[in-house]
């Protein structure tokens, strides 16, 4: 009986190994809508940020050059998902922009530079993405307003292998979302 039991055992343990062993190339929050992820994929160029030109009217503020909320980019250092001093202010910025606009949602997408694996890039990334969330939702940001994905090192700003272009990598980017 309790060869039985250690054998089942046994089994029951290397299934769970195997299966969490299983890497993604990227993660998202698991409340992010399929049909959303498609509409930001296959949208129009001339869109902004997942709104259209029509619907854009009261949030020109984020595409103002004079505004800080026309920065949308929240930089790392290497190895690292804590937010730099430089960036709080930005990160509070969009915190109050949208506590006061409870319609409009953000993306949080993290990056990294091509260095390490792909999978503890992928792990980096969201740590970052969860960084600006946490940062977010302290400022007052409800949950519900915010997603994250981590895209690792799949999608870089700059295509060189340089100390220049990694910094430039290492990055979250809100995508303001309707």
């Amino acid at each position: 009986m309790k060869s039985v039991f250690r054998n089942g055992l046994a089994i029951a343990c290397l299934a769970f190994l195997l299966g969490a062993c299983g890497t993604t190339e990227v993660t998202e929050d698991d409340d992010w809508e399929d049909d959303e992820r498609q509409t930001r994929d296959t949208r129009d160029d001339a869109d902004l940020d997942g709104l259209r030109d029509d619907e854009w009217g009261e949030f020109r503020e984020l595409d103002d050059p004079d505004s800080p909320l026309s920065e949308r980019i929240v930089y790392f250092d290497f190895d690292q998902y804590d937010v730099k001093d430089d960036y709080r202010d930005l990160v509070r910025e969009h915190a109050r922009y949208l506590r006061d606009r409870d319609e409009l949602r953000v993306r949080l997408e993290g990056h990294t530079d091509e260095r390490g694996s792909r999978e503890y890039n992928v792990g980096l990334g969201d740590r970052r993405a969860q960084a600006v969330k946490r940062m977010l939702v302290l400022h007052g940001v409800s949950e519900d307003q915010i997603r994250t994905v981590s895209y690792g090192e799949e999608r870089p700003a700059v295509d060189e292998s340089n100390e220049e272009a990694w910094a430039q990598n290492r990055r979250v980017e809100l995508d303001y979302m309707r």
